[in-house]
């Protein structure tokens, strides 16, 4: 599918390149700065014969201004490049609770009630995109990414979740042209769809030998100005 997505974006820019004023070629680095919007779905996956209901998928966005660098070379239509996020980015705007009560809690004779509350937070970091672009002033872009998922819980299933690095694939369209006599200022939007999410727990909840597994879903649209100085 990644592969189908690329082509099409290289197709599309073959139609679009004719539209051209921006010709410089060369090597080029620049700063960005984006709005985002992080938007993720998931939940947590409690494992054993006796197991809570926690279940429930969770919709979660977070909205969020951030900077980048990035160095690239153009020559003709094509450019190479890649940009990386120096600073990292909160996957929500809030750390999420929630409360949870156990029935038939394993070891008992008989029904028994335990409360347990969640608390889970998570963060991206080295935000890494080397990317391709197809066209003049107006390009279409596709790219690949890297991305760490940091996560931060306390969960009264006792429940530990480590770090995980996930790819994913971007697709944009953009407008870029000349400023002053080797400057350049591009302005884009972008689409990522990143790869499913899923991270085992190195800690089995109690009176449990299986571990947990949290599985979420994430994707990112971003809105970016860039500015950058051609070589």
């Amino acid at each position: 599918m990644r592969k189908i997505l690329i082509g099409l974006s290289a197709a599309l820019a073959l139609l679009v390149g004719t539209v051209s004023a921006f010709a410089e070629n060369g090597f080029g680095v620049g700063v960005a700065l984006s709005q985002a919007k992080l938007s993720t779905s998931g939940h947590e996956v409690e494992t054993g014969s006796q197991t809570a209901e926690t279940n429930k998928v969770n919709d979660i966005q977070n909205s969020f201004a951030i900077g980048s660098i990035f160095a690239e070379y153009t020559y003709g239509w094509l450019t190479l490049g890649v940009d990386y996020i120096p600073s990292s980015a909160e996957v929500s705007d809030a750390t999420h609770i929630r409360y949870d009560t156990e029935t038939s809690v394993t070891g008992t004779a008989t029904t028994t009630s335990t409360a347990r509350t969640q608390k889970a937070a998570a963060q991206i970091k080295d935000h890494t995109t080397a990317y391709l672009e197809i066209g003049s002033a107006l390009y279409a872009k596709a790219g690949f990414v890297q991305v760490t998922v940091d996560t931060d819980e306390s969960l009264g299933t006792g429940s530990t979740y480590g770090n995980v690095d996930i790819e994913g694939t971007l697709l944009g369209v953009g407008y870029k042209s000349d400023w002053g006599s080797n400057g350049f200022i591009k302005v884009e939007g972008t689409f990522t769809d990143y790869d499913d999410i899923s991270i085992t727990s190195g800690v089995a909840r109690t009176g449990v030998t299986t571990n947990n597994v949290v599985k979420a879903d994430m994707d990112a649209s971003q809105l970016k100005l860039g500015i950058g100085y051609r070589f």
